[in-house]
């Protein structure tokens, strides 16, 4: 019997040890996590070191490239501000980094969306503002620090970056991607950043037009599409700003459909974005 008990002693302990070291193990990693969301310094340290790592193990870097960005991001920037990446496109594939690279005959240039976090609150994390899930931290984002989206514009110039112009985007979760896109009334070049919208299930178009050139801060117009809602792009009045129609959805029992389309025009004076139908409705953007 005590032989029996002697085997089923020495069998037991292991895994009662092994329960307490992950334990512990577990509870260092989340009091480590908290320690690094609440101060700024710690989370700077983290990234440099990270950063770091990545110049020795890349090859074949050139000037101002996507670590020139984050190094410059974490140089000049606020603590608790990141370069975005992209939304994973697979489960396993390495997200890319929210930046679009422009060369004309003034030089190299880069817009990148970077996300900066709100001052007296825990910093953000990344993999918390970025995809389809985190488009509801819209709802309640203090939790887990707010975030704030900008469209920045930098130029290189011998290796070192200078701000042009910096364009808040009104939105706090969800990032999915950035690309370039040309208006087809008259061509005016704007650059697209799309946010899932997992509410509405469907998206968000944050539309940058470089209506006055790219060295000027642009204009932004809001498009978006869902099982019950659209906006789209439009040429209402015929001049260089872009207009848009809103969708009027019927939600019946048995099917979904659009029923009608409001023209909205820009009003320069006013710089808001008028109902054709109803001038006392208006829209920022």
């Amino acid at each position: 019997m005590k032989k029996v008990f002697l085997i089923v002693f020495l069998f037991a302990f292991p895994i009662l040890f092994l329960s307490c070291g992950h334990k512990s193990e577990g509870n260092v990693q989340q009091s480590s996590t908290g320690d690094v969301a609440t101060s700024p310094k710690t989370d700077a340290d983290i990234q440099r070191y990270n950063l770091e790592v990545k110049q020795q193990q890349s090859g074949g870097r050139t000037p101002c490239d996507t670590l020139s960005v984050v190094e410059y991001v974490l140089s000049n920037y606020p603590k608790g501000s990141y370069l975005v990446n992209f939304d994973k496109t697979f489960t396993f594939n390495v997200p890319k980094p929210a930046v679009i690279y422009l060369n004309n005959g003034s030089g190299t240039f880069v817009l990148a969306v970077i996300a900066k976090s709100k001052p007296g609150e825990r910093l953000i994390e990344t993999k918390n503002i970025v995809g389809y899930d985190q488009s509801f931290i819209n709802l309640d984002s203090t939790h887990l620090g707010t975030a704030f989206f900008y469209l920045t514009l930098l130029k290189c110039d011998n290796g070192n970056f200078t701000k042009i112009w910096e364009a808040p985007i009104p939105a706090h979760g969800g990032f999915n991607y950035l690309a370039m896109d040309k208006w087809a009334y008259n061509g005016t070049p704007y650059v697209r950043v799309d946010f899932h919208y997992a509410r509405g299930i469907g998206h968000i178009d944050y539309n940058y037009f470089l209506v006055d050139g790219l060295m000027n801060p642009p204009h932004l117009l809001m498009t978006y599409k869902g099982i019950d809602f659209q906006r789209t792009i439009a040429n209402v009045n015929n001049d260089k700003f872009p207009d848009y129609y809103e969708y009027l959805y019927y939600d019946l029992p048995n099917r979904i459909y659009a029923a009608d389309s409001i023209p909205f025009y820009w009003d320069v004076k006013d710089s808001v974005y008028v109902n054709t139908r109803n001038h006392r409705q208006t829209r920022p953007y």
